[in-house]
């Protein structure tokens, strides 16, 4: 099995993301923001040394339907609450490592220069499971970010919860990954762990957003 890295992980929350403030009242350093073109989504993001949280929404509808990210499913999943609204970006540790990890289909987004492109896993049709995005672009030692998160460094872990009970053999391989674990729960819920949880705090941003954090 391909010993995999999470790159980084997204939340699909709600137009313009304006509950990402809660984290920069944090403290947590954001970065630029980007529009996906194709896709129909756009984002606010922080960085850390090693990793990315991504807030992302539906800025077109008709676009993400429409567009080569239409499998995606986007729009279904902004507007369900049965659905997943998380989602992990995955690479490998070995560059020698030449085959997907899970069965699935090649995304070419309308803003990655071809032939850059992410294989999708094909639990995609599922709206209970997170989306599983593979980029056999990245490998470990050439980082895709480089920064601190402000008041926070690194990510430890992130806890992803899911009502999809068991879980398909694409999220098991996914939870395979460094710094990753994804299991059934009774709520769509992400936990994530920074600096270790160093200094013993916590917050709880239900329900505003899905998210628990330690630090």
């Amino acid at each position: 099995m391909m010993d995999l890295v999470l790159d980084h992980a997204f939340i699909l929350v709600e137009e313009k993301a304006k509950v990402a403030d809660l984290l920069v009242s944090l403290g947590m350093q954001e970065s630029f923001s980007r529009d996906h073109k194709g896709q129909g989504t756009s984002n606010r993001r922080f960085l850390f040394s090693n990793g990315m949280l991504e807030f992302l929404w539906v800025r077109d509808a008709d676009e993400a339907t429409q567009g080569p990210g239409r499998d995606l499913r986007f729009p279904e999943r902004a507007i369900s609450s049965a659905a997943s609204p998380f989602g992990v970006i995955l690479h490998r540790k070995n560059p020698l490592d030449l085959e997907m990890p899970f069965d699935g289909w090649k995304y070419q987004p309308d803003y990655f220069d071809i032939p850059r492109a992410f294989h999708v896993g094909n639990n995609s049709n599922s709206l209970q499971e997170p989306l599983c995005f593979y980029a056999p672009f990245i490998t470990s030692g050439v980082p895709a970010v480089g920064v601190g998160g402000g008041a926070f460094k690194s990510i430890t872990q992130v806890q992803i919860y899911t009502s999809a009970d068991p879980v398909s053999r694409t999220l098991a391989v996914a939870s395979t990954a460094d710094r990753l674990s994804i299991e059934p729960g009774d709520q769509h819920l992400m936990v994530v762990t920074l600096d270790c949880h160093q200094q013993g705090s916590t917050k709880d941003f239900r329900p505003d957003i899905p998210l628990i954090l330690h630090w």
